[in-house]
């Protein structure tokens, strides 16, 4: 009985492994995305919309499931003395054996200018 036990534990500890890990992989890989693109962009002169593109196409190239309106940029004041706030909630619907789940992420960063 001990043993038939221990294999069903391993069994469902590797199957939510294999379901949960790739969506908090996928979302670490964004967070760092959207932070480096804040980064960079504080002190350049892209629009908050080619920001916005940006942003989307990574979401797309790691199966993000968020909409282009659901990315949020705001810049405020300018080069160099200003900011850049990158905001993209999402959503991943997990269908678990037996079990719904909906993982909610917030994925925002800010970065301020270096005279700010």
């Amino acid at each position: 009985m001990k043993l038939f036990f221990g294999i069903t534990v391993i069994v469902v500890s590797l199957y939510l492994c294999v379901e949960l890990v790739p969506p908090y992989y996928a979302n670490y890989q964004f967070e760092d995305e959207i932070k480096t693109e804040a980064l960079m962009t504080t002190n350049g002169s892209e629009s908050e919309s080619t920001i916005q593109d940006y942003v989307y196409k990574k979401a797309v190239q790691l199966e993000i499931p968020i909409t282009k309106d659901a990315i949020k940029v705001h810049r405020i004041g300018t080069m160099g003395t200003g900011s850049v706030t990158i905001e993209a909630p999402y959503t991943v619907h997990l269908d678990l054996v037996g079990y719904t789940m909906d993982l909610n992420f917030n994925t925002a960063t800010t970065n301020k200018g270096a005279f700010q």
